[in-house]
């Protein structure tokens, strides 16, 4: 085993020194317990663990071994620092194995305990939740990475794997099954090409691997609580969908928050958002979700995904929402946030070159995919644009392409100036993509403008897909929506949208309910929302108000 660095996790934001009065109060939360040299505090694949304060002694953090690389130690803690990272918050398995080096105690802190812990002491809450953070980050940057992907850079399983892993901040090592690195790998685990994409963790091996297998067996999908009813159900987990589960969970209610794909919603695929409250030289999409969600965790708010909702059921005492496993889970209030989905091009090969040349986000793994190579986004509205300066700032040649005559007619003027100043960047109006060519992965495109007829062939290695969304609201039935499917909400409900039910509870929708009563939707789903971070942010915050209300009559 490699010995432990000393320097790897220093007296640094991820390994805070603690002043005796910090160091009792976490003391008198926890259980002491003498070790001895060689026993151990938690090991992969337990499902919970818990906070573990150091008063004699130390111990070795260290990453098991793999079919590629011998085990080893990422940190070494010694008396007076604290055992855990951020799947105290998420419910995460446990990735890494804790051993004692040397004899000495412990003060075990449960989870329930730790819980009450984050609740009580914001001082202590503070410095745990900046040490779980730096120690994500550190972990997913160093060497100590526990699970290793495997697939093809054209396969779309591949791709919809590292976007899940990258939007929960999973450590991971990806390796592309064509590379030297990847057949290595795939010879020392015995693995074949129908096996990709596969994922390679310290007590398993997944083959044929989605995002939902891997959350199951990391422990991140929905659990049943024993049949309880939870105050508030936010399904979405988009920026209005995070702001309802800070804003629920902060004010005591007991909130769990679902989603398809992952938390970040839409947002997570934006590069770089410029206009957004409080922050003046921008913020990823990623970087901004991924902050929110676990902010979400520290006030007692759980995260589950993928989990995809398919029924929302009205008409016992408590609304009922039911998972595509068959899961019921019983609410006292829903938030629906579920945002909107980026249509597609009805173009020959389209779904063929999905993942494999034709992205619906701009991020850093699709940036590396393109390598530098000539692409197309399409669309008119800001995301668009921050698609097309960011991949112009890795190096692209970009071509952004608007079926609309006028650049400035759905974007933001500070990115309408950027683009058209941007050497990079060549815009064309009036603009459709007619035509799609390649083999395995996509290679070129032909342009067509609307107003001249004339048609242009492209070198294209990637096209970014951002040409408006189509809500997702399919499974709500019994939700009153516009001629667009989006949701209706408060003043734009008609006498027609209100049954009865309203009459027995005597008031009309509150601020952002829709006609059936606890029901609320927020965000890019709710008819009339801007489509805008803030103000996705507002609503769900704002909603929660209107949940206390509900929750209040319906008691």
């Amino acid at each position: 085993m490699t010995t432990p660095n000393p320097n790897f996790f220093p007296a640094t934001a991820a390994n805070p020194h603690l002043t005796e009065a910090q160091t009792a109060k976490l003391m008198s939360y926890g259980s002491p317990q003498d070790v001895e040299r060689g026993d151990v505090i938690f090991r992969v694949g337990d499902t919970s663990y818990d906070l573990v304060l150091i008063e004699r002694g130390a111990v070795d953090i260290y990453r098991e071994a793999t079919n590629d690389s011998e085990a080893l130690i990422v940190a070494h803690h010694e008396s007076g620092r604290f055992l855990g990272e951020l799947n105290l918050l998420t419910g995460q398995t446990v990735f890494l194995t804790a051993r004692v080096s040397e004899a000495g105690r412990v003060h075990r802190i449960t989870p329930d305990r730790f819980r009450r812990l984050m609740a009580e002491d914001a001082e202590l809450s503070d410095i745990l939740l900046r040490s779980f953070w730096a120690r994500r980050e550190l972990l997913r940057e160093s060497a100590a990475n526990s699970m290793e992907i495997l697939g093809s850079t054209l396969s779309s399983g591949s791709l919809a794997l590292r976007t899940y892993a990258s939007r929960l901040q999973l450590p991971h090592v990806w390796f592309d099954a064509d590379s030297v690195a990847g057949v290595a790998l795939m010879r020392t685990s015995s693995l074949t090409v129908d096996d990709l994409p596969a994922v390679l963790l310290p007590d398993t091996v997944l083959t044929q691997a989605t995002p939902g297998t891997l959350a199951q067996h990391l422990g991140l999908t929905f659990r049943s609580q024993g049949g309880e009813t939870v105050d508030l159900t936010v399904i979405g987990g988009g920026p209005a969908g995070l702001a309802a589960a800070v804003y629920g969970a902060s004010e005591g209610l007991s909130t769990i928050m679902l989603d398809a794909i992952g938390p970040g919603g839409q947002a997570a695929a934006s590069s770089r958002i410029e206009n957004y409250l409080g922050f003046p030289n921008g913020i990823s999409g990623a970087d901004l979700t991924g902050r929110a969600a676990v902010q979400a965790l520290k006030f007692g708010a759980q995260l589950f995904s993928p989990c995809e909702v398919v029924e929302l059921d009205a008409t016992c005492d408590r609304l009922r929402i039911v998972l595509d496993d068959g899961t019921d889970i019983s609410t006292r209030a829903v938030v629906i946030a579920t945002g909107a989905r980026y249509r597609s091009l009805p173009l020959e090969r389209w779904h063929e070159f999905e993942g494999a040349g034709i992205y619906y986000a701009a991020t850093e793994l699709e940036a590396r995919a393109c390598a530098a190579s000539p692409v197309t986004v399409i669309g008119g509205a800001n995301s668009a644009g921050q698609a097309a300066l960011f991949m112009a700032s890795r190096g692209n040649r970009v071509t952004l392409v608007i079926r609309g005559a006028d650049i400035s007619a759905g974007m933001s003027f500070y990115l309408v100036d950027r683009l058209l100043a941007d050497p990079r960047v060549t815009v064309h109006t009036s603009t459709e993509v007619t035509d799609l060519q390649g083999e395995t992965s996509l290679s070129a495109i032909t342009l067509s403008n609307r107003a001249t007829g004339e048609h242009i062939d492209d070198e294209c290695r990637g096209l970014f897909c951002f040409i408006g969304a189509e809500p997702a609201t399919g499974w709500a039935s019994g939700v009153a929506v516009d001629e667009d499917g989006f949701i209706r909400t408060d003043s734009q409900l008609t006498e027609d949208d209100l049954g009865q039910t309203w009459n027995v509870l005597g008031r009309g929708p509150l601020p952002f309910e829709t006609n059936v009563p606890g029901v609320f939707a927020v965000g890019d789903v709710r008819h009339g929302s801007m489509k805008r971070v803030a103000a996705a942010v507002g609503e769900g915050a704002s909603a929660v108000a209107s949940v206390h209300v509900a929750i209040g009559v319906q008691a």
